[in-house]
């Protein structure tokens, strides 16, 4: 199905894990791609060829999403890249740092960064270049609805900010036909977080289904909401985790 055809994405963090498979199933459904990366050089370049392997246009940069002015710079050099954008998937993120009462600060900023502000400011450098009847999606948790364990906080508090983001969001862009939406992943098997690892088990019995999603699923969701089938879908999430938050 090639219902994104020729639609320009840009997509954060997405050298590996679930943000490279939003990518090149962006790509399979006839998309051109910018993705950015921090450190991942690489692996970043791998997924370009993966996505040129589709017959579609694919670029990287590197761009620290914990840095403002380079996050600007990321999206306006992805604008030059493409000619133009049409659909942003914030998914540049990081993960739980533990117990509230033993993270540092450095912890704590760095989660506030990235995972808030730096899909605030993508989304605000964004906005002015993107057409009418575009898409901004972002990547959440189902730990922002639910949060099942201890350790998990503040990275729950900022996957709940992005929900009432996505929603105010959608209340200012409708008027231009953008939708804005929410993935939220439950335990999903990528080099962070594998099937195999040692609260792999744990995971997977807190599931309906028994088992790991796979990044697969993630990027499914997005292609939907990304989708001309979704287009009266805003302001909302979906919650992909297998049933952990049923």
């Amino acid at each position: 199905m090639k219902d994104l055809q020729n639609k320009r994405v840009l997509v954060t963090g997405a050298s590996r894990g679930i943000g490279a498979a939003i990518a090149l199933t962006l790509a399979e459904h006839g998309a051109d791609v910018v993705i950015t990366y921090q450190h991942s050089k690489d692996a970043a370049l791998k997924v370009i060829k993966e996505v040129e392997s589709k017959g579609r246009k694919a670029f990287a940069i590197q761009a620290d999403s914990a840095n403002a002015e380079a996050v600007i710079q990321s999206v306006e050099d992805a604008v030059q890249l493409l000619g133009g954008l049409d659909i942003l998937v914030n998914n540049a993120g990081v993960g739980p740092s533990g117990m509230l009462a033993d993270m540092t600060l450095d912890q704590i900023d760095s989660l506030l960064d990235i995972n808030i502000r730096g899909v605030i400011v993508a989304s605000k450098a964004a906005i002015p270049f993107m057409t009418d009847g575009g898409r901004i999606i972002s990547i959440g948790s189902s730990a922002a609805e639910r949060v099942s364990v201890p350790g998990m906080s503040v990275y729950a508090a900022t996957k709940s900010a992005l929900l009432a983001l996505t929603r105010g969001l959608a209340r200012e862009l409708g008027p231009r036909g953008i939708t804005v939406n929410i993935v939220h992943p439950g335990s999903t098997d990528t080099d962070l977080n594998p099937a195999v690892g040692d609260f792999a088990e744990l995971q997977k019995a807190m599931t309906s289904l028994g088992r790991f999603g796979k990044p697969d699923d993630v990027a499914n969701a997005v292609a939907f909401l990304a989708s001309p089938q979704a287009s009266n879908i805003t302001g909302t999430g979906i919650v992909v985790d297998g049933g952990a938050n049923a």
